[in-house]
C-alpha cells in the first residue's frame, strides 16, 4: 500500500515539477507514472554502480558529483520514455534537485501516516 502510495505521489510530484520548470515536460498521468518507475529503478539500479564508479570524483568533489550523477539518471529516464522529456542538462540538474526535494517531503509523509512498526 505505502509502495503505491509513494509511486502515485511521485508522479505527481513530476507533474507539479513540469508546470514548475519550462525544460522539463511530462504528457499526462500515465506518462508520469512510467517515468516516476524509471527513475525510480534506475536510482535503484544504476545509481550505486555509478557511485561505485565515481567515488574519486565525488570524494575530491566533496559529494558534489552526486548531484550530477541525480541529472545524468533523471536525463536518462527523459531519453528512454516517449512522454517525459527535458531539454538540457541544466533543465536535469534543476528538475533532479526539485524532484529530490519532494520526494523528501513525500516520504516525511509517509512515515507519519505508516509508521514502522516493532516486531
Amino acid at each position: 500500500m505505502k509502495l503505491i502510495l509513494k509511486w502515485l505521489l511521485s508522479a505527481t510530484a513530476l507533474m507539479a515539477l513540469a508546470s514548475i520548470d519550462s525544460g522539463v515536460e511530462v504528457r499526462g498521468f500515465g506518462a508520469a507514472l512510467m517515468a516516476a518507475l524509471v527513475i525510480g529503478l534506475f536510482n535503484l539500479v544504476v545509481r550505486p554502480v555509478l557511485v561505485v564508479l565515481t567515488l574519486p570524483v565525488t570524494l575530491v568533489s566533496l559529494g558534489l558529483f552526486l548531484f550530477v550523477i541525480n541529472a545524468a539518471l533523471f536525463w536518462a529516464a527523459s531519453a528512454v520514455l516517449e512522454g517525459f522529456q527535458v531539454r538540457n542538462f541544466g533543465h536535469a540538474l534543476l528538475g533532479s534537485l526539485v524532484y529530490s526535494v519532494m520526494g523528501i517531503v513525500i516520504d516525511s509523509a509517509l512515515e507519519r501516516l505508516f509508521p514502522p512498526r516493532d516486531l
